[in-house]
This record gives C-alpha cells, sequence and structure tokens, in this order.
C-alpha cells in the first residue's frame, strides 16, 4: 500500500492477523481480494466450495472402499484446525465418506500444520500409537503425502489402504498418483484456474465493477488417471487442459461454510 498498490491479492494463513490488514486497505481505498480463505470485513474471495470438496472425495473414497476395503473406512485425518476452509474440508469427507459407509469413523484427527514436514510427524506419532485405520485424508497435497510418507516409513504395505489428497498443485500428485499403489483419489483445486479468476477479480475492482463476495472456483474428484483429463505431463512439466477445466460448473451455492462452524 506504501507503494501506490491498485489491488491486493492476499492467501491468508492465519485468519484473524490478516483483520488490521484489511483495516488499514479499506481506510487506504485499496481493494483486496482474498484467495482460500474467509476473513471478516473483506471485500471478495475467490476459493472454492471447501466442505463440497471433501464431501465429494469422501463419496468416492466411500465407493472405492465399498469394493477395495470390504466395506470398511477408518480414517487418519492430516488437518489443519487453523483455518475454517480446512475444516470445512476434514468436515465434508467425513460426512461424504458415512454417506456410503455408515459406520465410517476417524481414528486420528491430526493437526498436519499444512506442509509435508509437519505431517509426517504427526502422521508417525499417530502411526505408533494406532495404526488401525486403512485410509489417509490430508487436507492438501502436502498433509495427505506426509501421511502416506510416514506409513511407508513404518514399513507397512500400501496394499488394503487409500490415500486421498486435495489440491492439485504441482507434480508431486501426479507423480502419487502414478508411482503409489494407494494414491488413488485427488480433490483437484485447479490452482491455474484459481490464479486466473484472482487476477479477473482484481481487475474488475480496478474498473470499479460490482463482485460477489464469494467467487466459486471450480473443483473434481479425481479417481486413478482421472487427472490425464484435466492435465498434460511430460514427465518435467504438467498443462492445464482449460477447455476441460472451464467446462466445470462450480456450485452456486456452498452446502456449508464458516459460518456454519460458528453456530
Amino acid at each position: 500500500m506504501a507503494k501506490g498498490v491498485d489491488v491486493l491479492i492476499i492467501t491468508p494463513v492465519n485468519e484473524e492477523g490478516v483483520v488490521p490488514l484489511l483495516r488499514q486497505a479499506k481506510s487506504n481505498n485499496v481493494p483486496v481480494v482474498l484467495e482460500g480463505n474467509p476473513v471478516k470485513g473483506m471485500t471478495t474471495m475467490v476459493a472454492i466450495c471447501d466442505y463440497d470438496t471433501g464431501y465429494t472425495a469422501g463419496v468416492e473414497a466411500g465407493k472405492y472402499a465399498k469394493e477395495k476395503l470390504e466395506a470398511k473406512a477408518k480414517v487418519m485425518n492430516v488437518g489443519l484446525p487453523l483455518l475454517s476452509a480446512t475444516v470445512l474440508r476434514s468436515q465434508g469427507f467425513m460426512d461424504g465418506l458415512n454417506t456410503i459407509i455408515p459406520d465410517a469413523v476417524m481414528i486420528h484427527d491430526l493437526d498436519g500444520g499444512g506442509n509435508p514436514d509437519r505431517a509426517l510427524e504427526v502422521s508417525s506419532a499417530a502411526l505408533a500409537k494406532n495404526a488401525d485405520f486403512n485410509i489417509i485424508y490430508g487436507i492438501n497435497d502436502s498433509s495427505s503425502l506426509g501421511g502416506l510418507q510416514a506409513w511407508k516409513a513404518a514399513g507397512k504395505s500400501q496394499d488394503g489402504l487409500l490415500t486421498v489428497g486435495t489440491g492439485g498443485e504441482g507434480l508431486a500428485f501426479i507423480n502419487a498418483m502414478q508411482n503409489e499403489p494407494s494414491y488413488r483419489i485427488e480433490a483437484a483445486m485447479f490452482p491455474e484456474k484459481e490464479g486466473y479468476t484472482a487476477i479477473d477479480a482484481a481487475v474488475k475492482l480496478f474498473n470499479g465493477e460490482e463482485v460477489p463476495e464469494h467467487i466459486v472456483s471450480p473443483t473434481a474428484p479425481m479417481n486413478g488417471d482421472d487427472w490425464k483429463k484435466f492435465y498434460d505431463y511430460d514427465g518435467t512439466t504438467r498443462k492445464i487442459k482449460w477447455d476441460a477445466v472451464n467446462a466445470l460448473q462450480p456450485p452456486e451455492k456452498c452446502m456449508k461454510t464458516s459460518a456454519d462452524l460458528k453456530k
């Protein structure tokens, strides 16, 4: 703001910590686009429907468990309780899973910090206490991959295990889906699309146009090789298939939002 920027785009990693910045931006008449997480006082936010994304991934996990895991579902959730968005993903996943397998249970509810080192650390500790689970769910790819790394480090076979990731950033999830037998489902968020939409919202705010409070970005659960519908990958770089991603229709209204967590 001191440099005279026209619009700010911010991804909050601590929702309460961003509130003073939003007040300052408002006093300086600088419009702000938030990406990913809602914050009180925001103008607009570009984000997925987090609960819905977890829910659809949970439904797909339930179908997989019914077919491949003898209809048993015991979950290690590698979550992130600091952010409402990630809490909603974890809740949605369990709710979706329970629609297919009503007696599905969460064995571990972990704070993986959203990063691979922390996810590995807490997952390893959870495994040492109780390894009686067959589904690893991560609120982002670092979380699911950290959980899977802990499982492998413990010398356990991936037979009878399902790993579910969220995000689809970078190459890690593609490599995992190609090379890890248990990594079968990815709740893709298409970060390229979300980034494009955030810039588009920033331009509209700069031009004085009206924008909705929540601009919903699309997601899709990808099973097995489904990622090939949305990305080209030559072993080194990936390229988004814009026509396929743009054809996805985001929900008009999220099933649950951060406001529901406060009820």
